[in-house]
């Protein structure tokens, strides 16, 4: 893994998708190797935490423009940002839970400031999280809508899968194809370009990194 400079990588996912250890992960990797990094917490999840509640339609809005305003101060200050979520997941919950879709352009032009984005794979078994998370049947929804959104606004992303140190390599390996010069266009070179199952994208992971 090459040292990187001024690198922003978006965590994007349904719940329970382990995008905050990840962003921990990540952080402390790019740390290891002498670079000024940090992981950015999701807004979201300290709005619920402060206030006891889940957020109102109004309220969105001012969410979404906190979540960007921790990545941007911490842009200023470390070499290397891992945000734990962005505009873009309070814009999808926004749409599936007021059926408001006002924050997607917005979402999408901040999205595009990022150098990589990755997308949590539904491979991690579902946790109880509080007044945050709605529950297991949620997840292939918000999955399937990230995607779209990201697909429609032709902003390219990785998928990561594994547990453990294996998830941690594997987004490693995703920021580093992401990084080349030769990376696809959008998302993994798969033949089924609208394909969505977790098994299906393992195993074109898995292929790609040399893996039986």
């Amino acid at each position: 893994m090459e040292k990187a400079a001024g690198l922003k990588v978006a965590l994007l996912g349904a719940e329970s998708t382990g995008k905050t250890t990840l962003a921990r992960e990540l952080a402390a990797h790019f740390a290891s190797l002498g670079r000024s990094a940090v992981a950015v917490p999701e807004a979201l999840r300290d709005w619920c935490a402060e206030q006891g509640r889940t957020p109102r339609p109004e309220e969105q809005l001012g969410i979404a423009q906190e979540q960007q305003r921790r990545v941007d101060a911490a842009a200023h200050t470390h070499e290397v940002v891992i945000a734990d979520t962005t505009a873009v997941m309070v814009a999808i919950y926004s749409a599936i839970l007021f059926e408001d879709g006002s924050l997607y352009r917005f979402a999408i032009e901040q999205q595009r400031a990022y150098d990589v984005t990755l997308l949590t794979g539904l491979d991690l078994p579902w946790v109880a999280d509080g007044l945050q998370r709605d529950g297991p049947h949620v997840r292939e929804p918000v999955d399937a809508l990230v995607r779209d959104m990201l697909d429609k606004a032709a902003v390219p992303y990785r998928v990561v899968y594994g547990a453990g140190a294996d998830r941690l390599q594997n987004a490693l390996a995703a920021i580093d194809a992401a990084l080349s010069p030769r990376a696809p266009a959008r998302g993994w070179a798969w033949s089924c370009d609208k394909c969505s199952d977790p098994d299906c994208e393992h195993r074109l992971f898995s292929q790609l990194l040399g893996r039986s």
